[in-house]
């Protein structure tokens, strides 16, 4: 994001009139999810000064810290003890949509699945895609048609008990394995959705209607 994030993190950039995080925490809240934790790391006092402990939209919020980075998963990792044993929604700070979170809080994980991810339509820098989805709502890593993984989704903490805690690493190994053994499921979303990560991708989602 260039100069938008010199001084100023992703999530507190002004999408529609409010911060980025802003549009979570009023979602979140609205349809009945009370306990939040919040990874942070890069310009994290500034995030933790605005969202306080979230009582202004009657959340309770805790925070992971990571110093340093530890990319998507091994943050999860690191915050698994703020979450407790049951499934879990992760929801990407960077992105603006407007899917609905309540369908979040009936998802279920049975033996069979460790996850639920939501997928959207490819936008323009990511063409190729990410996965594809099958009859049954399984993922697939080879299909036909493949769709971009929107950054929302729902894991089982097993999904991560592998992991070495305070380990750098990316989601996607872990996704492609767990795909290629049929454990995530998943739906297609077809709303607004926009992965805030471009100047030029901010000023389309402020333009459209």
């Amino acid at each position: 994001m260039g100069y938008l994030t010199i001084d100023k993190p992703k999530p507190l950039i002004s999408v529609r009139g409010k911060p980025l995080i802003e549009w979570h925490l009023e979602k979140l809240s609205a349809t009945g999810f009370e306990d939040i934790v919040i990874n942070v790391c890069y310009l994290s006092e500034i995030i933790k000064d605005f969202v306080g402990d979230g009582s202004r939209w009657q959340l309770k919020v805790t925070y992971s810290e990571e110093n340093p980075i530890l990319e998507t998963a091994g943050g999860i990792k690191k915050a698994l003890p703020l979450l407790g044993n049951d499934p879990f929604a992760v929801i990407n700070a960077d992105i603006f949509s407007n899917f609905d979170y309540a369908k979040l809080r009936i998802i279920n994980l049975n033996n069979s699945s460790d996850g639920y991810l939501v997928l959207v339509g490819n936008p323009e820098h990511n063409q190729v895609g990410d996965f594809g989805l099958l009859e049954d709502n399984c993922l697939a890593l080879n299909s036909e048609i493949l769709y971009t993984f929107s950054g929302i989704a729902v894991y089982h903490p097993r999904f991560f008990v592998e992991m070495e805690a305070g380990v750098k690493m990316k989601l996607f190994p872990l996704l492609k394995e767990s795909i290629s053994n049929s454990l995530i499921k998943g739906e297609l979303f077809k709303g607004i959705w926009s992965d805030i990560g471009t100047p030029e991708r901010l000023k389309i989602i402020n333009k459209r209607d």
